[in-house]
């Protein structure tokens, strides 16, 4: 038997999108930065591009899937 046995182990996908902060707020990146953008002024592109805060509704259910964050 193993010495993990039992122990959660982390969703890669998850830990791959989203990043906790030391104060325990989880960010994300923006959606719509992928494709189309020649229709997207400068300014919309830039901003696109800063990270955002996770709505508190879905802030658990990451952590449960990032254990040891």
């Amino acid at each position: 038997m193993s010495k993990n046995a039992g122990l959660a182990k982390t969703r890669k996908a998850v830990a791959k999108r989203f990043k906790i902060t030391g104060t325990g707020k989880v960010l994300r990146r923006k959606k719509g930065k992928r494709h189309l953008l020649a229709n997207k002024n400068r300014k919309r592109k830039r901003n696109l591009g800063k990270v955002a805060l996770v709505a508190k509704e879905d802030e658990a259910a990451i952590k449960a899937n990032m254990p040891w964050s």
